[in-house]
């Protein structure tokens, strides 16, 4: 390309991308039963709105080629005519969709959809990234997986087998991820005669259901994928059909800017020290946004600062929003780390530790009460134990069911104590603070999604004190503290003629060697709890978690005796060290 044709065709290229990225973004699940044909309405979506490359339509001919002579059985040499027949046709019904997004051999080999596919398209009006999910029951932990982040829903029936349990589940479980906008296609019209009342009947059905969810709008549209109906052309063979196209919908829908018009939430990634005169605090913006020069407090510490500048890879700016990645430079220079969360002074998140949520189970062993387990949320990792099983759904009848576990694909709700507090929001007001996975502790498999609710609704609960430590207090005449001793060889020995000693002074003591839990529960029942460990990560961990659970703290120094100590741990509190 010469110079002149350069300098006509870069402005022409500058535009075309800055069209498409100011392009709305739509995020779009597309879920439903096994087999109802969620892989071939997104296959017959994209080819329509040519959202696939030549190469791709010309390997799904051929391939869609050779099944359909596979099934017809036929000779090798009329195989490989179909083949090279395939090779140059242009006839859409041709096609087997559903190979656009089936890409693992056994989704092939099965015709079911195993885990999920990501597809994308961009039309005149916005860029659509199609989330295609699994149906079948064994998976259903991977079809909320891929609905997570979804702003619209799009739930398919095979208008013969009619509205399913695995349907409803669907349903139930885009509804509890928050997805507001929801299009009920009742797919394979061509099959039942593209007949009204079928179509009526189904929808209705699904209709009520969906309403009965809290979805903000529903939509109902009579299609055929393989054929093409009223997917991105209006059908003729559905003359009753009024409601438009479903491509027409996605592009109608309202732009989802729920995250810009959220309180500010900065949760901190890590934190950025290249020299002396430089400390950042980088992530991203969960939601929200932020100036410079706003008045911020970083969590759970509660420490105030204003924010001084904004960097990111472009450059410095003013102002950053939900989902931009970012450095944050403040006016002071105060404690924070990953797992930090950065908020405005008058917009606060909540701080649990005590909460009510509900749980997807994802684990192939079942919820156990008595096991811990950790949970991840925004940059933030902490050790907690399931207190109960509050109920499971049964979604046959969306009735609560009394349950004390959960099984593979289980959703119900739980209540959770957390050893550092969460730095949330409800799941409903903020879908990105109000998120957690759980972890297995020793496995480190994830094992559930949730979605917080808010605290715990009553103080009063099965399997927790009714003691106050003011109670505590009153009665032992004393508060609780975790006493870390020096780790040396004679530890053990210095720990227990220290417990003798605080004995003699009318204290109630346990020495504990290097038991991480006994110690904090020992402390919060307000005794005296003396803990030795040579281990530098259970006196972290002892640290740490002593701090959280609000008992108090001492460590001692290995330069005094055991009498010394003593006498420092019965003085008046403001000599705690």
């Amino acid at each position: 390309m010469d110079t002149a044709l350069q300098a006509v065709a870069q402005p022409d290229i500058q535009r075309l991308l800055d069209e498409h990225s100011n392009r709305a973004l739509l995020r779009l699940a597309v879920v439903g039963s096994v087999d109802d044909g969620k892989s071939t309405l997104i296959g017959r979506l994209l080819f329509e709105c040519d959202g696939l490359f030549e190469d791709q339509i010309s390997a799904v001919r051929r391939a869609s080629a050779k099944r359909a002579a596979a099934r017809t059985e036929l000779p090798p040499e009329l195989l490989a005519q179909g083949l090279k027949a395939a090779a140059g046709a242009g006839d859409e019904e041709e096609l087997d969709f559903s190979l656009f997004t089936d890409g693992l051999r056994a989704e092939r080999e099965q015709g079911i959809t195993i885990d999920v596919a990501y597809r994308y398209l961009s039309t005149t009006l916005r860029k659509i990234i199609i989330a295609d999910t699994p149906g079948h029951l064994q998976y259903t932990r991977n079809m909320a997986t891929g609905a997570s982040t979804a702003d619209a829903g799009v739930i398919l029936v095979d208008a013969r087998l009619g509205v399913l349990p695995q349907t409803r589940r669907h349903a139930y479980i885009a509804s509890l991820l928050g997805i507001p906008y929801l299009a009920v296609v009742v797919n394979k019209m061509d099959l039942v005669g593209y007949e009204r009342a079928t179509f009526e009947r189904i929808g209705s059905e699904l209709v009520d259901f969906a309403r009965t969810l809290g979805f903000e709008g529903v939509r109902l549209f009579p299609v055929s994928a393989s054929r093409g109906d009223n997917i991105t052309r209006l059908s003729p063979r559905t003359p009753w059909h009024e409601g438009g196209t479903l491509l027409g919908w996605l592009e109608s829908l309202p732009h989802q800017r729920r995250l810009d018009g959220a309180p500010f939430r900065f949760p901190v990634q890590y934190v950025l020290r290249p020299h002396q005169d430089y400390r950042g605090l980088a992530g991203q913006v969960a939601s929200g946004t932020v100036r410079v020069g706003d008045e911020v407090q970083v969590l759970p510490s509660g420490r105030r600062t204003r924010v001084e500048a904004i960097d990111t890879f472009d450059g410095a700016k003013e102002e950053a929003s939900a989902t931009d990645s970012v450095t944050l430079l403040l006016t002071d220079d105060v404690d924070a780390s990953r797992g930090d969360l950065l908020a405005h002074v008058d917009q606060p998140p909540l701080a649990l530790q005590h909460l009510d949520a509900m749980l997807v189970w994802f684990g192939e062993q079942p919820l156990d009460v008595t096991r811990r387990y950790l949970v991840k949320q925004t940059t933030r990792t902490a050790p907690a134990q399931f207190e109960r099983v509050l109920w499971r759904k049964e979604l046959e009848t969306l009735s609560e069911v009394p349950s004390e576990s959960l099984a593979l694909n289980d959703i119900g709700r739980v209540r959770l104590v957390c050893r550092r507090p969460l730095l949330c929001d409800p799941y409903q007001e903020n879908r990105r603070t109000g998120a957690f996975i759980v972890i297995d502790a020793l496995t480190h498999d994830t094992v559930g999604a949730g979605m917080v609710l808010g605290p715990a609704e009553s103080t009063s609960r099965a399997g927790a004190s009714l003691v106050t430590s003011a109670e505590r207090h009153g009665r032992l005449g004393q508060v609780g503290a975790v006493v870390l001793l020096p780790a040396t060889p004679e530890a053990a020995s210095r720990a227990f003629a220290l417990e003798r000693e605080l004995f003699n002074l009318g204290r109630h003591v346990a020495t504990v060697p290097g038991d991480v839990e006994v110690a904090l529960a020992l402390a919060r029942a307000g005794l005296f709890a003396l803990v030795y460990a040579e281990a530098p990560q259970v006196r972290r961990a002892l640290r740490e978690e002593a701090h959280d659970a609000g008992t108090g703290w001492w460590e001692l120094d290995d330069a005094e005796a055991p009498e010394q100590w003593a006498r420092r741990l019965t003085a008046p509190r403001e000599d705690a060290t």
